[in-house]
């Protein structure tokens, strides 16, 4: 589905344009354009892209296959950049939605697979037209990427959530049979948001620094501003990851204290049989002459040696700590 919208003065004069329209409006330097493709058709990538747009074909087939990282390109007249949207649930765990964008002097274009809270937020704002519209495509930009980077902060909230349930879990006297699985994915969701925000950290620093010409002086504290809340989220998901792998380290000891304990009952099991043993392996050899069966107190000395040194066995292990 394709979605337009084009600005004059601050003002939103136009919405929803056919494509000749489209054209047009592009000719026209005076207008701000901006271009959301919504999970498009291939025939209306082509006609966008590469009819009304004509953009590099090696970007076009940057925006049309997923790419697993953010990056961003320089080209003559406009700057392509791919970004990511992240999401997490409790059910579906931990996703992300790629957000490519295309930014002119004049237009910007958006490409999405996939619903996107932050892209439905603009172009709702823009639709209702209840504040003043962007001057520029570059200030769009920053909008949408502002309205981006605002969803990783539930995004870290509910992992922060699931990680203090690890930690609560892993400090149980016995822990859940699906303990592992869960510190698997928790650890795979903190190493995907890694993976992603700092590239787009990265990004982002790029454009602060006015290393593009496209971002006009005047918007860089405002990309040096979104700069700075991915380097808090970064910290923060280089922290909880950190947490993670000592709840990890913890529930290793744990395990190898409680294997260490069995360990220690089946020995001290062991160490109390010896005098039975010891007593029975004497009684049970075939000498011709044994004084002690021929005894009539042969076999309640026996038991009586046995029975006292197994009770001193055990109340030496019980000092010992092993039962």
């Amino acid at each position: 589905m394709i979605h337009s919208f084009i600005f004059s003065d601050g003002k939103l004069v136009g919405r929803d344009l056919e494509m000749e329209a489209l054209r047009l409006v592009r000719a026209d330097k005076g207008l701000i354009l901006w271009v959301d493709l919504d999970n498009p058709s291939e025939e209306e990538i082509k006609t966008i892209l590469e009819g009304v747009f004509q953009f590099h074909p090696l970007a076009i087939e940057d925006c049309v296959a997923p790419s697993d990282l953010p990056k961003i390109e320089d080209y003559e007249d406009y700057l392509f950049m791919v970004t990511h949207a992240v999401d997490f649930n409790r059910r579906d765990k931990f996703a992300t939605t790629e957000l490519d964008l295309f930014l002119g002097k004049d237009f910007i274009v958006t490409f999405h697979r996939n619903a996107l809270r932050s892209v439905t937020t603009l172009r709702e704002r823009a639709a209702k037209n209840t504040a003043l519209a962007p001057r520029g495509p570059d200030r769009l930009a920053h909008t949408l990427l502002d309205l981006m980077i605002d969803n990783f902060a539930p995004v870290l909230d509910e992992l922060r959530a699931e990680l203090e349930e690890i930690e609560e879990l892993v400090l149980r006297k016995s822990s859940s049979e699906h303990f592992m699985q869960e510190m698997l994915h928790a650890r795979s969701d903190f190493s995907k948001l890694r993976q992603i925000v700092r590239p787009q950290r990265d990004i982002i620093e790029r454009l602060a620094r006015g290393d593009s010409k496209m971002i006009r002086n005047t918007l860089l504290p405002y990309f040096r501003d979104l700069r700075d809340n991915l380097v808090r989220f970064e910290d923060a998901a280089n922290a909880y990851h950190e947490r993670l792998l000592m709840s990890f380290d913890i529930y290793l000891n744990k395990a190898a204290f409680e294997a260490n304990e069995g360990i220690k009952f089946l020995t001290a099991l062991t160490a109390i049989t010896i005098p039975v043993m010891v007593v029975g392996t004497w009684f049970g050899m075939n000498f011709e002459f044994m004084h002690e069966l021929k005894s009539p107190y042969g076999y309640i000395g026996a038991i009586a040696v046995t029975g006292v040194s197994t009770a001193l066995t055990f109340v030496y292990l019980k000092r010992k700590g092993w039962f």
